[in-house]
């Protein structure tokens, strides 16, 4: 799937005079130079000519990966990052807004090769191709129907080939697996686990397999349910369903995300989630809340859910489940 050609001529040329003398053959420097790279995403298959002097970056998945990789963005989504990340602070990207009221125009004036889309701007990607139709528009995003662990390690693959990181995409990678490998080995099927969303001072239920973010984790890790209803979605702010409900399932485990904590911690009216859950009279008496089994999502979770926010939750679970 993924490949890499070489273009210099002047490359070309050094190899030929090395054949014509009978010199042994060895790449000259300047091979690092131009070349292509030819990667898969979710639209087909796309070559890229690099090096990359203007990438565009909308999709949050990929922003803690790619400032760890110091690559330069020219504009990016600006308004949705977490203030973690070192983009923020850098004033030469242009800022595209929200995915609400984005500023799509304002990516003709930098002229990208690379617009990395996704997540809440997905539904922009026609309008990147005739903004800059000069430009690949490459988009990464946990497909339906497939595995969710390897979607996440699909991504970072393919953006260590992009940008010439495959080294430290592959440690991504192991890290993400050696945490999901710790939560398997520590967990015990007997212990039920509770996925929930905290959002607006209420705590909301998150479907195992469907709900947002936490979902997934129960077939990665082979978790039990302590609760299961129909027709869950996959909404943001968790499935409305009473915290009686939820405490009447006695869960052993509560796993949560704090939504709020990402887009209104500052805001008068915040609620942190750890606080919600331990003043609500219906949780007090779970076994989860009485055995101090409850384990948080980083707070940018929401603004950033990428493979290394699930890799450090990961590894926050299988703490806290060796410790017992």
């Amino acid at each position: 799937m993924l490949k890499k050609r070489l273009l210099t001529l002047g490359a070309a040329a050094a190899l030929l005079a090395l054949t014509a003398c009978g010199a042994e053959a060895t790449a000259p420097a300047d091979l690092a130079g131009a070349a292509t790279v030819t990667v898969e995403d979710n639209n087909g298959e796309h070559t890229i000519a690099t090096p990359l002097t203007s990438v565009v970056a909308t999709d949050n998945r990929t922003f803690e990966t790619l400032s760890d990789w110091g690559v330069k963005l020219t504009a990016g989504a600006v308004a949705l990052m977490p203030d973690s990340s070192p983009y923020t602070q850098d004033k030469s990207i242009v800022d595209l807004g929200s995915h609400r009221e984005p500023n799509l125009e304002a990516i003709v004036a930098v002229e990208p090769q690379v617009i990395i889309n996704g997540q809440r701007f997905t539904q922009y990607h026609d309008d990147f191709t005739k903004l800059a139709p000069n430009a690949t528009v490459l988009e990464l995003d946990p497909r339906d129907g497939e595995p969710f662990d390897a979607e996440l390690k699909r991504q970072v693959t393919v953006l260590g080939e992009v940008f010439g990181k495959q080294a430290e995409a592959k440690k991504l990678a192991g890290d993400f697996d050696a945490a999901v490998a710790r939560v398997k080995a520590a967990y015990d099927p007997k212990d039920t686990v509770m996925g929930v969303i905290t959002s607006g001072g209420n705590i909301n239920y998150a479907a195992p397999g469907s709900g947002r973010t936490l979902g997934p984790l129960f077939d990665i890790l082979a978790l039990t349910p302590a609760l299961e209803v129909e027709d869950a979605s996959t909404d943001h702010q968790g499935d409305d369903i009473s915290v009686e409900a939820i405490a009447k399932s006695k869960p052993n485990w509560i796993l949560v995300m704090d939504r709020d904590a990402a887009v209104s911690a500052d805001d008068a009216g915040y609620s942190p989630a750890n606080e919600l859950l331990e003043k609500s009279e219906a949780l007090k008496n779970v076994p989860a809340t009485q055995e101090g089994n409850i384990v948080y999502m980083p707070a940018d979770t929401y603004t950033n859910e990428s493979i290394q926010t699930y890799t450090e939750f990961l590894n926050s679970f299988a703490d806290a489940l060796e410790a017992k």
